[in-house]
């Protein structure tokens, strides 16, 4: 659903940085890993929701793995919420 897309946080994050913040179409998959593997250093790149995912709750280990597999650094800036 639209309303849970982080496209709006994406926009906010990018004004307050003054500088694009790409947001990824998923959080997981091949299209987020050609934007992280084509992305420059000081890029920005913000993953879609992953409420979106059934797996998001139920601390799915093959969900975790493929949530980090395209990045060497991966911040889950959800203290409030992460399950």
């Amino acid at each position: 659903e639209d309303k849970f897309s982080l496209a709006p946080c994406a926009e906010r994050m990018g004004e307050l940085l003054g500088q694009e913040v790409t947001l990824a179409p998923d959080c997981i998959g091949d299209e987020v890993a050609k934007i992280v593997g084509d992305a420059k250093e000081g890029d920005v790149i913000m993953l879609e929701n992953t409420r979106f995912y059934k797996e998001e709750t139920k601390n799915e280990s093959g969900f975790v793995e493929k949530l980090a597999a395209p990045f060497d650094m991966f911040v889950n800036d959800a203290f409030g919420t992460a399950h």
